[in-house]
């Protein structure tokens, strides 16, 4: 029989901002082992579950109740390996279905603060294994003399502030989450008379033409959620191509993520409103902007109609995507048969405290 090990009562804990997310950033070494154990643990310290998140430092947004856990990694050439959980807020359930490329960009600096990693002067390389995807990273860090910088001249939308960039590369992100770049076979499928493209180069997407909808695409995010005739359309889709995708609990998992797509009108190359859970957010996730990126060099694709792609020349491409909260930029490297090779994208973090959470 084991030994009943009770949750402990407090454990370190580094609250940070990564990218346009917060979490709680832990050393798997602190956290209870047994993943049931750990998840009351993460449910108790969020306040989960309560619509307010009141007795908790969940910020009663699914934003900010989020869980980065980092350990020591033993695979060849890969520094750390990193968990990512999201704890619901009304409900009891941590899950570990998908990757945030959002708090993935304060893993590099989490794993220097907490010595996992050595720091060099002037920059430090930290190599990320993704444990909820398989997938790996390398984020370049500004640091000096032994201590990370969090300060510099970097802005990215949806944070007020600058701060120090965080390049961060990715590789073979082809089938990020359910190891199929292309999950039905097709470059385009057509679900309730309307063109899809089901892609995950990061992330499982729906990619579809705004104006299919009736709509332009410039909506702002509170008009687009409160669409409730648009909302029913886009779920009903989601249910179909989830199954066509091969993506499991779909309701729980937030899966697939549907990106609506127009013309750019701010300088970008298109204009995207992502709808997750039933809501359009204010932004798009690093994950599924790096599967729109891609959407808009498929030929058949919705995304590849509307793209202004005007510049982009030789195998290096950028494709700046223009969503509710302002433009983030991703870039794409193709190998010499067209597929994408590398994707990288500039992020920012810092750490916001540090110290002992109590459950």
């Amino acid at each position: 029989m084991s030994k009943f090990v009770p949750m402990p009562r407090s454990v370190r804990c580094m609250w940070m901002r990564g990218g346009t997310s917060k979490a709680a950033y832990f050393l798997a070494q602190d956290l209870p082992a047994d993943p049931r154990q750990r998840d009351q643990f993460l449910l108790r310290i969020m306040g989960s579950p309560d619509d307010n998140q009141i007795d908790g430092i969940g910020g009663a947004n699914p934003l900010s109740s989020k869980v980065a856990v980092v350990k020591k990694s033993s695979r060849y050439g890969i520094d750390v390996d990193y968990l990512f959980l999201q704890v619901l807020i009304d409900k009891a359930i941590v899950t570990s279905t998908l990757s945030c490329g959002d708090i993935l960009a304060g893993v590099g600096p989490f794993a220097i603060e907490r010595g996992l990693v050595t720091a060099h002067e002037g920059e430090t390389s930290v190599a990320i294994y993704l444990e909820n995807s398989g997938q790996v990273a390398i984020e370049k860090i500004a640091t000096n003399s032994g201590k990370v910088i969090y300060t510099g001249a970097a802005k990215i939308s949806g944070v007020p502030r600058t701060a120090s960039p965080i390049p961060i590369d990715f590789k073979a992100n082809a089938g990020g989450s359910y190891e199929a770049f292309l999950p039905t076979g097709n470059e385009v499928d057509v679900i309730d008379d309307i063109t899809v493209t089901c892609i995950d180069n990061g992330l499982p997407c729906v990619v579809m033409l705004a104006k299919d909808f009736g709509i332009t695409g410039a909506e702002t995010s509170e008009q687009l959620t409160k669409n409730d005739d648009l909302l029913t359309k886009l779920d009903s889709i989601s249910s179909q191509a989830g199954k066509l995708m091969n993506v499991a609990n779909i309701a729980d998992e937030a899966l697939p993520h549907i990106i609506l797509v127009g013309p750019a009108s701010h300088g970008g190359a298109i204009s995207t409103r992502t709808f997750i859970a039933g809501k359009c957010h204010a932004s798009i996730d690093i994950f599924a902007a790096l599967s729109l990126a891609t959407s808009c060099f498929l030929p058949q694709s919705p995304a590849y109609n509307v793209a202004n792609l005007a510049g982009n020349v030789g195998t290096s491409k950028v494709v700046a995507i223009e969503h509710p909260d302002g433009i983030m930029s991703v870039n794409l490297s193709f190998d010499a048969s067209g597929q994408v090779n590398n994707a990288s994208i500039v992020r920012t973090a810092r750490k916001l405290f540090d110290g002992q959470i109590f459950a």
